[in-house]
């Protein structure tokens, strides 16, 4: 299936492993050429290597941290003066720190209101004029089957994505017109270094083993098994392409049939 990626330009956040990876490689594989961030300069260079070396796409890497509006503005001008125009934007982010409500201050919310849901609405705003002028664009969120589904020890991610989900209908909403779509796509419980860490936690929380944990999950989800990346990054291909122009404001999972909710 041709998706009609070719040529189009791709700003991938959060790239430099992970799902941002498998999604950055996917669409580079497509014909895409990459804009894609980390935090760290050597581990989204390391990425870049990687994708160029597998795809021969273009990319360019650059270290920001999507909870500070500033680093977001220089990544996006910086992606604009390489390639002239950002026709598909990825927004991702590392998750905030797991734990009940007792355990969270007013500070871990500020921050987690900034690295989830102030960086989708600060992306989407740098690129969303250019898109309208052109009458074409993607967004699509990557957020988590926990803003369909709240997963315990996960309030303060509970609670974010559920906002990014509202925020993303709405929008989706007004700028359908223009021809550009937004989404989100919630990950289920996937083989990624953030699963590693929430493995690490609750193995300590409750002291026992990890093989203890992932099994809790694997009996959990109907497939019986984590999540790959590559099958995470497959749906977000199409999301983004010119096939999936009539699929706006959705909320898609890709769990292995872990939520259990109709809608």
């Amino acid at each position: 299936m041709d998706l009609g990626l070719k040529g189009k330009t791709a700003l991938v956040a959060a790239a430099s492993q992970g799902l941002g990876f498998a999604v950055a490689r996917e669409l580079a594989a497509e014909g895409c050429s990459l804009i894609i961030c980390s935090r760290k300069q050597e581990s989204i260079d390391r990425a870049a290597m990687s994708i160029r070396a597998e795809t021969n796409a273009e990319v360019l890497s650059l270290a920001a941290d999507v909870s500070i509006t500033s680093e977001i503005e220089k990544l996006v001008a910086a992606g604009l003066e390489r390639f002239a125009d950002i026709d598909i934007l990825v927004t991702n982010s590392g998750g905030p720190p797991a734990g009940p409500f007792e355990s969270t201050t007013r500070e871990s919310w500020d921050d987690a209101v900034r690295i989830l849901l102030n960086s989708v609405i600060d992306l989407s705003r740098l690129v969303l004029p250019r898109m309208k002028d052109r009458g074409w664009g993607r967004i699509l969120n990557v957020t988590s089957i926990a803003s369909k589904q709240p997963v315990d020890n996960l309030i303060l991610s509970n609670s974010l994505r559920a906002g990014v989900t509202g925020f993303a209908k709405t929008l989706a909403a007004e700028v359908a017109p223009f021809g550009i779509t937004v989404n989100n796509i919630l990950p289920g419980y996937t083989r990624t270094e953030r699963l590693d860490e929430l493995i690490d936690f609750l193995s300590n929380k409750e002291d026992i083993s990890a093989d203890e944990v992932r099994g809790r999950w694997e009996k959990e989800i109907p497939m019986r098994r984590l999540g790959d990346p590559k099958e995470f990054a497959a749906l977000a291909a199409f999301l983004v392409s010119e096939r999936a122009s009539y699929i706006t404001g959705s909320s898609i999972a890709v769990d292995g049939g872990w939520i259990r909710s109709l809608f």
